[in-house]
């Protein structure tokens, strides 16, 4: 299993996540579920403690500007985050009860890392481009409570059905029928679009990847991010902490 880092709390280049007081979550459906972490802690033995940590450290926070909808994009090309991206919602379900949806946002995923997530053929492309409405791609996943929005009928003209109009629209629709959304995007330093998604979204969690994403790049999209006023809620560090990332971490 991956190691994972808390980017805000232990870089010191970002401002803490979460400050407030502790609040109600309000799911999909109106009603209130009070935020206990002791309880969420006491149904996840199964679970990875790191995967947990990073799990109640962006959603079940109790405070007032706790994030229900998350982008996880990497800095840049790196192997492929839809698996981590699937167990934190695996993860995010089990604990919290709560209805969650993965969203498959890399409509570059294909072509980067020769994989999809086949056998699904309609997914977020072909509800950016129509006007059906967005629940009608929903795939229920094996756990209960934990739905797939996969990426859908991908071309080379896909990345550009991802606008802001678009965008803010099906995302909406997203809000309205889960209570946490998990999108994966595309790398954040190589595609526009994933700035688009961020933009709908309540913060971004980066994805470094030991050996390949730069210490200097990691500063620049998070200094990026910042001047967008988009928070940066985490980093996952994904591999051994090599020197240089160790510097920047601290």
């Amino acid at each position: 299993m991956s190691r994972y880092f808390d980017l805000v709390q232990q870089s010191g280049i970002g401002e803490v996540a979460f400050a407030g007081k502790e609040r109600t979550h309000v799911s999909a459906n109106g009603k209130a579920a009070q935020t206990e972490l002791g309880d969420y802690r006491s149904r996840s033995a199964s679970f990875s403690g790191q995967a947990l940590d990073l799990v109640q450290r962006i959603f079940l926070v109790p405070a007032e500007n706790a994030p229900r909808v998350v982008v996880f994009a990497p800095v840049n090309a790196q192997r492929s985050g839809y698996g981590f991206c699937l167990s934190i919602a695996e993860t995010l379900v089990q604990v919290s009860r709560r209805k969650v949806c993965l969203v498959e946002a890399n409509f570059r995923e294909s072509e980067t890392y020769g994989i999809s997530t086949a056998p699904y053929r309609h997914g977020l492309a072909d509800a950016l481009a129509g006007e059906e409405p967005i629940s009608i791609f929903f795939q229920p996943m094996a756990k209960e409570n934990l739905s797939l929005l996969p990426s859908g009928t991908l071309d080379a003209n896909s990345p550009s059905l991802i606008t802001p109009d678009a965008v803010k629209s099906r995302f909406i629709e997203l809000r309205a029928s889960f209570d946490f959304v998990i999108v994966h995007a595309a790398p954040l330093a190589l595609y526009a679009e994933t700035i688009i998604l961020s933009r709908v979204a309540d913060g971004v969690a980066l994805l470094l990847q030991t050996g390949s994403t730069r210490r200097e790049d990691a500063s620049a999209a998070v200094a990026n991010l910042r001047a967008l006023n988009i928070p940066v809620v985490a980093a996952v560090l994904d591999g051994a902490t090599s020197p240089s990332l160790k510097k920047f971490l601290r």
